[in-house]
């Protein structure tokens, strides 16, 4: 991981992001005594997500809501209290 103080990182900072998209980490210095007080690191790579099964019945039946289907989440939920 780079340090850069924060008059470094302000002049730096497009050269910077761009550095970060390629997954270098950078660490921000504040103060005389140059404490690190941030660091800008690359986002975590997100895992896919998988299809939810439907149970049981997963690859024997297909669930398809008509254009016209309404129903809020307490109806679903049957949460008429």
């Amino acid at each position: 991981m780079k340090s850069l103080s924060v008059g470094e990182f302000k002049a730096q900072f497009s050269e910077v992001l761009e550095k970060v998209q390629e997954g270098e980490s950078f660490g921000i210095l504040y103060g005389k005594s140059k404490k690190l007080v941030a660091e800008i690191n690359p986002p975590k790579k997100q895992a896919k997500k998988k299809k939810r099964k439907i149970g049981i019945m997963d690859g024997k039946m297909k669930i398809v809501f008509a254009d016209n289907f309404k129903m809020t989440d307490e109806e679903l939920l049957d949460l008429r209290g």
